[in-house]
């Protein structure tokens, strides 16, 4: 996936084998991103609205820089930054900086998160619980769940806000020959490595998700489509120039995209997803290995 601000937990890793030291996290315990986990390994981060900010909750009763919360040493402290509906801690209006306990429960407008402190085994627990929830185990993408969840809560966004929305809907040309010409262990390590090559392409804010079978969709905030274009352009030449090397076979294997960017007469996110289909299908009907706009 895009390189997401949550910390997925390594696949091969056991949940009764946590590192020695975890690091403080917020869990989020309400809203779209129910169960996401924000690792606070920076001096300052910024939670808001904004999609600059460090942790960003796209909620309309969150002020676009809302929060703030400070490391010093081993300790926590967060502060509001002048927000429009106050931040508060254990459900007090938060004054000035005060520093945060193991089990805090912080909220931001209607959304509430819940504090763990450094050294906290249980905030591993959730890195697990949250990754079976989201993650796609055969490609290590976002799963169709996590996508639907992210696209409503994109929409809503960029309609309240005007903010561009992009996707980039693909799949994999002649994926079931390549199943039945050389089985489906080559046919899934050529859906890992698909993963892997994409998310050398796509950008850092970009949500990269597992749609089904060998279809794949990257969403993109705040994009517009001749951007998304460039962007589904550089990931089609890199998979046309890429040879995959799967238990000694060399295979070529070659991507149609369809690219849409929300506009008015999509009146729901279904809307959204069946027009970049819909350029999908051209791309196909056209030849393949290409990119329809």
């Amino acid at each position: 996936m895009a390189d997401d601000k949550t910390i997925i937990a390594d696949p091969g890793s056991s949940i009764f084998n946590p590192p020695k030291k975890s690091a403080a996290c917020l869990v989020q315990y309400s809203g779209t991103n129910l169960g996401k986990r924000y690792v606070l390994d920076q001096k300052e981060m910024t939670l808001g609205r904004a999609p600059t900010v460090d942790i960003v909750v796209n909620e309309q009763s969150v002020s676009r820089t809302h929060a703030q919360c400070l490391l010093q040493g081993e300790e926590v402290y967060v502060s509001d930054l002048g927000s429009s509906n106050g931040t508060f801690i254990n459900d007090k209006k938060l004054a000035g900086k005060q520093v945060l306990r193991d089990g805090d429960i912080i909220r931001i407008g209607n959304i509430v998160f819940k504090f763990f402190a450094q050294g906290n085994v249980e905030n591993v627990f959730h890195d697990k619980i949250y990754r079976m929830a989201t993650i796609d185990g055969g490609t290590n993408t976002f799963n169709k769940k996590y996508l639907l969840e992210a696209i409503e809560s994109e929409f809503k966004f960029s309609r309240a806000y005007g903010r561009p929305l992009s996707l980039i809907y693909f799949d994999l040309d002649f994926f079931k020959k390549v199943n039945d010409t050389y089985g489906h262990g080559v046919g899934d390590g050529i859906l890992r490595d698909t993963a892997s090559l994409v998310k050398s392409v796509v950008r850092k804010d970009d949500i990269f998700c597992r749609y089904g079978g060998e279809e794949f969709v990257i969403l993109l905030p705040s994009t517009d489509a001749k951007t998304a274009y460039e962007l589904a352009e550089r990931i089609r030449a890199t998979f046309e120039q890429h040879r995959f090397e799967i238990q000694g076979h060399v295979i070529k294997q070659t991507l149609s995209m369809g690219v849409s960017q929300l506009n008015a007469k999509m009146n729901s996110t279904e809307s959204f997803l069946e027009d970049a289909d819909k350029k999908l299908y051209q791309s196909k009907q056209n030849g393949r290995n290409r990119v329809t706009i």
